[in-house]
């Protein structure tokens, strides 16, 4: 009694932690077109073809030739199961079912106990309720006799029921069945979305909330586990005070050696700052270290991404070819968070991914703006539990700084590092600034310096340390001699520029500004 059996529904095992008690009995609740007929089948042809589990599938409404074509139509041969006596389907009807479990010794007992049914579906508890209204009987008691009869049979048994949200009180079957199981099917901008949810199990625990749940081809029901549940099992989170570059030397130089690996980088600006480009080099840097990476792309197309990284001299299309890069890409229409989780859960774990590289994390806002902070803080625990090294890359709508990520995102305590890139107009001309305000656990240079993207990628310009410079240099005063501090946009004149003027002198040189190579 105490065993978990596998249900053989992909994703619905690990929500149970294993699986379901033995002679659990399992009730699906869910409207029509929730998928509770696919789960029932995929339960009896997954216990017949992967565990050597006979089933038996009763059914009220839908007759046997149906019921094989659905089954085909994921590629299940029940025709097959019922041929080698590990699959029976047997059409009936309310009352007579209901006039065996009163039997215990009827022929629909008897036809489980000959082929040892171990699994058993009735589809649906519905048509049973309605058949109590019409002849004015009280289906509670039909339910107790419907339980005592499974009990009896030594089955594990799933009924699927048509979910009633017009009755004030919930159904009493929920109370005696063992294990409920809720599939909801709803429109989400234009698009179905199906979602299953535990309430209920006895005998054991599993993971609560609602679950992502599809019906796919070649496979039937995949349910997909929230990405925001957290661990049953809480494991010390592994460190590593081993530094990675980020591929640019002279950023590494002012996050005191770059990054730690298994920390967590937000890389933001507005665009056109180079956001994507840094992330390329930070991937090539990694590769070069005999280190497996992976790029999330869902701004860009892959073909697009790799035509523009190779004209700044990164050839992705080799690294991918070498097993060295892997680029995953899912269009931001179709993006469901917790499919799209599994998607890159199960890649960094079958490729044995070390660096990962998510461009850009807005689109997750847009996908569900109430969940995106969960789901981004699900995206770096994982990522920390794998010790791999990962920059979320976010499309700020400020110029200068960062207030908060977005509206529903505060704050950045999600990170471990973030690195600022941004427009600085100097007169009509638009350059381009780096700061890095937060690096844990290391000695960074508070310092604002300005770079150019050309051949390579990304590049720091070096200071002029002339001392001609150091004199034109603006000095650090106190705050007293700056107005507007709170305003992020503190406001001051060059003295050099304040006695040129005064004295009617000519102004100091301006610095020679860089060209950038076209790309």
């Amino acid at each position: 009694m105490d065993t978990l059996i596998n249900t053989g529904i992909a994703g619905l095992d690990e929500i149970f932690l294993g699986g379901i008690p033995r002679h659990n009995n399992l009730i699906v609740e869910g409207p029509p077109g929730s998928g509770k007929t696919t789960l029932g089948l995929g339960f009896i042809h997954a216990g017949a073809a992967q565990y050597g589990e006979p089933g038996v599938i009763v059914s009220f409404e839908l007759d046997s030739a149906k019921l094989l074509r659905d089954a085909a139509g994921f590629d299940w041969d029940l025709q097959a199961q019922i041929d080698k006596g590990m699959v029976k389907i047997i059409q009936t009807s309310p009352a007579v079912l209901l006039s065996e479990f009163r039997n215990g010794d009827g022929a629909f007992a008897d036809a489980l106990r000959s082929m040892g049914a171990k699994r058993l579906l009735i589809d649906g508890l519905t048509p049973m309720r309605l058949y109590a209204e019409v002849h004015d009987m009280p289906f509670r008691e039909d339910v107790h006799l419907l339980i005592e009869g499974l009990n009896r049979l030594g089955v594990t048994t799933l009924v699927t029921a048509e979910r009633d949200e017009s009755m004030a009180a919930p159904a009493h079957e929920r109370f005696v069945f063992d294990t409920i199981i809720e599939l909801t099917r709803a429109e989400h901008k234009r698009r179905v979305e199906r979602r299953l949810t535990v309430t209920k199990s006895r005998g054991q625990d599993f993971i609560g909330g609602s679950h992502t749940m599809r019906i796919e081809a070649h496979q039937g029901v995949h349910v997909y586990r929230r990405a925001h549940s957290r661990p049953k099992a809480i494991n010390d989170q592994p460190t590593s005070d081993q530094r990675i570059s980020t591929g640019v030397p002279a950023i590494d130089v002012l996050m005191d050696g770059g990054l730690y690996e298994g920390s967590v980088t937000m890389v933001s600006g507005i665009s056109g700052t180079g956001k994507t480009v840094l992330s390329v080099q930070f991937l090539t840097a990694a590769v070069s270290q005999g280190r497996k990476t992976l790029l999330v792309t869902l701004d860009e197309h892959p073909r697009q991404l790799i035509r523009n990284a190779a004209s700044l001299g990164f050839d992705l299309e080799g690294m991918i070819a070498r097993g060295e890069l892997f680029l995953l890409y899912e269009s931001p229409l179709e993006l469901d968070l917790d499919v799209h989780f599994h998607s890159v859960t199960s890649l960094a774990e079958r490729e044995g991914i070390d660096c990962i590289v998510f461009d850009s994390v807005a689109v997750y806002e847009l996908s569900s703006r109430s969940e995106v902070a969960d789901y981004l803080y699900a995206l770096a625990t994982y990522c920390k539990n794998r010790l791999a090294t990962v920059f979320f890359n976010y499309e700020s709508p400020e110029l200068l700084g960062v207030s908060q990520i977005s509206e529903e995102l505060k704050g950045s305590h999600l990170v471990d590092n973030i690195i600022l890139l941004s427009y600085v107009e100097i007169s009509t001309v638009l350059r381009r600034a780096i700061a890095i305000p937060k690096v844990r656990g290391s000695r960074i240079q508070q310092v604002t310096r300005e770079y150019i993207i050309a051949a390579g990628g990304v590049a720091l310009l070096d200071e002029d340390t002339s001392p001609t410079a150091t004199a034109n240099a603006v000095p650090q005063l106190p705050f007293s001699a700056y107005s507007s501090l709170l305003s992020r946009s503190p406001t001051r004149q060059s003295p050099a520029i304040d006695v040129a003027v005064a004295q009617g002198e000519a102004l100091p040189p301006s610095v020679e500004l860089p060209v950038e190579d076209a790309p």
